[in-house]
């Protein structure tokens, strides 16, 4: 899967949300059928979201569905209204462990075989929101349909009030399980997702978040409010002055290799193969975000 750095959730009863979230350059929009809208407009906010898909792939708006679940099954009718190509997958909250990925990927195929859509086609993306889910993230994350996996916390949030963990603004509590969502991730060739930041309208502390969840190894972040997208987005791409930079190493121990040497230094910095590597991946990322 292309990367994702920022993640938009757009609530799914809103039509004119949905159709303004474009305009954001969010790389995914989230139409979220879960927690952002009302009990009563549930059945309404499917509709929407459903008569709004062909309109946001015109556009070429990558998109992910947040469905719901009852104590015991996510929501078979959520899966049938959005499943098709328009659709790159669904994202569940609060799975309990790598059973609850089993289980929906057998209601996906279900409803991939109804629609008539390649079996396999949608991705999942599941919210560990709770302590088991965050112990077995590594099986979580191994799942075939499992793209992603995403590590987020907010104040007072699910997250939280699983772990009993109390919200600083310096996030050191998240630190911990936030490494751990990474390193299940990447131990499974899969790619972690941080977040969120619940003051939407604190830009600075909303970078700030950000560049610590990057720090950690985060590939993107959940995000709750248009606004939030273009802090988002630049924290998660490589910069014009990074990307001189490793182009330089890169001449720079071609250079030395040519001379018979297998290390150098650039940039007063020790260098050899294992860096030009970091380097050819973060050129790589960079292309992928080209307009």
């Amino acid at each position: 899967m292309k990367p994702i750095r920022s993640f938009l959730f757009v609530p799914g009863n809103k039509a004119s949300w949905i159709e303004k979230s474009v305009s954001s350059k969010a790389d995914a929009l989230i139409l979220d059928l879960e927690d952002s809208v009302p009990v009563a407009q549930k059945v309404e906010a499917r509709e929407i979201v459903k008569s709004k898909l062909e309109w946001l792939a015109s556009q070429k708006q990558r998109v992910w569905v947040r469905i719901n679940r009852s104590p015991h099954l996510y929501d078979f009718d959520d899966i049938l209204a959005v499943i098709g190509t328009h659709v790159e997958g669904v994202m569940i909250s609060k799975p309990c462990g790598p059973e609850d990925i089993d289980t929906v990927s057998s209601m996906l195929s279900e409803a991939e075989y109804r629609k008539g859509v390649p079996i396999g086609m949608t991705l999942v993306v599941p919210l560990l929101e709770t302590a088991r889910s965050l112990q077995f993230a590594y099986e979580i994350a191994l799942r075939d349909r499992v793209p992603a996996i995403v590590g987020s916390t907010a104040k007072n949030g699910d997250v939280a009030r699983a772990l009993g963990t109390v919200w600083s603004a310096e996030g050191r509590e998240t630190q911990y399980f936030k490494s751990r969502v990474v390193m299940a991730a990447r131990a499974a060739g899969k790619l972690p997702i941080g977040g969120v930041w619940q003051q939407v309208h604190d830009l600075e502390g909303l970078r700030a978040g950000a560049v610590r969840d990057r720090a950690l190894g985060m590939s993107g972040e959940l995000i709750l409010h248009p606004s939030n997208v273009p802090a988002v987005n630049e924290v998660y791409s490589p910069s014009g002055e990074q990307v001189a930079f490793y182009q330089g190493m890169i001449a720079a121990l071609e250079k030395a290799q040519k001379q018979g040497r297998a290390s150098t230094i650039y940039d007063g910095e020790h260098i050899d193969i294992a860096h030009v590597k970091t380097a050819h991946e973060i050129l790589a990322l960079a292309r992928q975000f080209q307009p």
